[in-house]
C-alpha cells in the first residue's frame, strides 16, 4: 500500500489518535505537573553550564505545545491529501480551541491560554508542511516508476 494512496487507513489513524489527545488535553491536573520539580532542577543545571535563559519552563512547554500537534497535522494532510497546509492548521487550531474551551469550562485546575492555541496551531501546520514535502518527494519517484513500467 503506497502512502499518497492510504487516505483511509490515515484518516483511521487520525480518529485513534483522538483518544491520546484528549487524554492529555482533559486529565483533572497539568500532565506535567509530576515532573515540575525535576523539570526546573535540570533547566537550572543547563543554565548553570552556559544554556542561555531563554530556555526555560515558558519554552518547554510551547515547545512541547508544537511537539504534541505536530502528528496531528502530519496525519490529518496525509489523511486529507487534497487540504492545503493552512486548512490543516485551521483543523489544529479548531482542534485547540475546542481543548483550551473545554479546559476553561470543566477544569478548574487547568488553564485555558491563547498561547497554548498559538503553539498548537503552529504544530498542525508544521506538520502539514513536512507532510507535503515528504508526499512530494515520493510522488516523482512513483510517477518514474510508473512511467517506466508502461515503456
Amino acid at each position: 500500500m503506497r502512502i499518497v494512496n492510504s487516505h483511509r487507513l490515515w484518516q483511521v489513524i487520525l480518529a485513534a489518535m483522538v483518544v491520546p489527545l484528549a487524554f492529555v488535553a482533559f486529565w483533572p491536573a497539568p500532565v506535567d505537573r509530576p515532573v515540575s520539580g525535576q523539570l526546573t532542577s535540570v533547566l537550572n543545571f543547563l543554565h548553570l553550564y552556559g544554556i542561555p535563559r531563554w530556555f526555560n519552563y515558558n519554552f518547554v512547554e510551547a515547545s512541547a505545545n508544537v511537539g504534541l500537534f505536530l502528528p496531528v497535522g502530519f496525519v490529518a494532510a496525509l489523511a486529507f491529501p487534497t487540504k492545503r497546509w493552512w486548512q490543516i492548521g485551521a483543523f489544529g487550531m479548531l482542534v485547540s480551541d475546542c481543548i483550551e474551551l473545554g479546559q476553561l469550562l470543566f477544569l478548574h485546575n487547568r488553564f485555558a491560554s491563547p498561547s497554548d492555541v498559538m503553539t498548537n496551531t503552529s504544530g498542525a501546520v508544521i506538520g502539514a508542511l513536512v507532510a507535503a514535502l515528504a508526499t512530494k518527494k515520493r510522488r516523482p519517484a512513483a510517477f518514474r516508476q510508473r512511467a517506466s513500467q508502461e515503456q
